[in-house]
């Protein structure tokens, strides 16, 4: 039975409340929920730092319901968690740089205001099910590649150790409150509604930017490997979280095609893109300090436990998101 199938029993008609839903995982995902049949709430505070848009949710908009709030104003959760079956919390302050240099907000965002939602989901509505977006960079420099579940969690800057905190929330809420949640540990996520005016989600996102406007782009170190996951896949996989039992009250790693060294996929970048140019630059100082240096994935327990698996390979995500700011990068710069 196809997976579409399945997710269309387990979400028609059900409640999904996404924080973060205006930015570029949220909206993929609140769209597929959309043509699921569920009915999406989406909560997002569009700071300009961050990845909201609303352009992400052309054509579907008014199949949404939006409010625009910050996760932070903590008296406004429990009537936005009140009643919904799922939420898909990912809501977070992703730059690297700007957990270095503003500290606070990355912990009010990313460790506090974590800890506020899984409050109102305790005493508002303890049957919730919760996704929660994490990420890899908690990992830190890895001791060992492909990198698994067990590694030891060391990271490089303060966005990490929030991270870690986030998760551990989740973790936390679901073995002694009850509340049912499931992380994700993210790698480089890619695709259509991505970040491209700076470099706060994705460095990939800055180089379609200038590649699309005739500029070179550039490329820090270029021998670091690393794995990439197409955004249909991650929303997949969110969707399998969310669907079933056995991911309750445990941690996932998420991967992406073979890892590919940045030089190789700037290369591939220029190609299918059929034109364009880039330049090979040490890393700056500031950003070598924070930098993990290899890493891809070991995303076998997903795979085993639900059945996930990337489907897009790494030429099929960089061409479908080229095609994508072909025409719609005038809205995202």
């Amino acid at each position: 039975m196809p997976a579409s199938t399945n997710f269309r029993r387990r979400f028609s008609g059900r409640r999904v409340l996404i924080t973060g839903g205006l930015g570029f995982i949220g909206s993929n995902l609140a769209r597929t929920l959309v043509a699921l049949g569920a009915r999406v709430t989406i909560v997002d505070c569009l700071a300009p730092h961050y990845g909201g848009n609303r352009r992400n949710l052309a054509g579907v908009a008014r199949q949404v319901k939006i409010h625009i709030a910050d996760v932070r104003d903590s008296p406004r959760l429990p009537r936005l968690v009140r009643g919904q079956d799922f939420l898909f919390n990912l809501a977070g302050q992703t730059s690297h740089m700007d957990s270095m240099t503003d500290p606070q907000t990355d912990l009010d965002i990313n460790c506090r205001a974590q800890l506020a939602i899984l409050e109102a989901c305790r005493r508002y509505n303890p049957a919730i099910r919760i996704v929660f977006a994490s990420t890899r960079q908690i990992y830190g420099r890895p001791d060992y590649l492909p990198v698994d579940e067990k590694h030891p969690l060391r990271p490089v800057d303060v966005n990490g150790i929030n991270k870690i905190a986030g998760e551990s929330f989740h973790l936390l809420y679901s073995r002694v409150h009850g509340i049912r949640a499931t992380a994700l540990r993210l790698t480089n996520t890619i695709g259509p509604r991505m970040r491209v005016k700076d470099a706060r989600q994705t460095f990939v996102g800055v180089w379609i930017r200038r590649l699309l406007d005739g500029q070179p782009f550039e490329v820090w170190g270029g021998e670091q490997v690393r794995d990439f996951t197409y955004v249909d896949d991650a929303v997949d996989a969110f969707l399998l979280a969310a669907s079933r039992p056995e991911a309750e009250g445990r941690v996932f790693n998420l991967g992406g095609p073979p890892p590919v060294t940045l030089t190789r996929l700037a290369e591939h970048l220029v190609a299918i893109n059929g034109a364009g140019d880039f330049v090979v630059r040490e890393f700056p100082a500031d950003r070598k300090k924070i930098d993990i240096g290899d890493y891809y994935a070991d995303d076998r327990l997903i795979g085993r436990t639900l059945g996930w698996k990337p489907r897009t390979d790494l030429r099929t995500a960089l061409q479908r998101t080229l095609e994508y700011y072909r025409t719609e990068l005038r809205y995202y710069v």
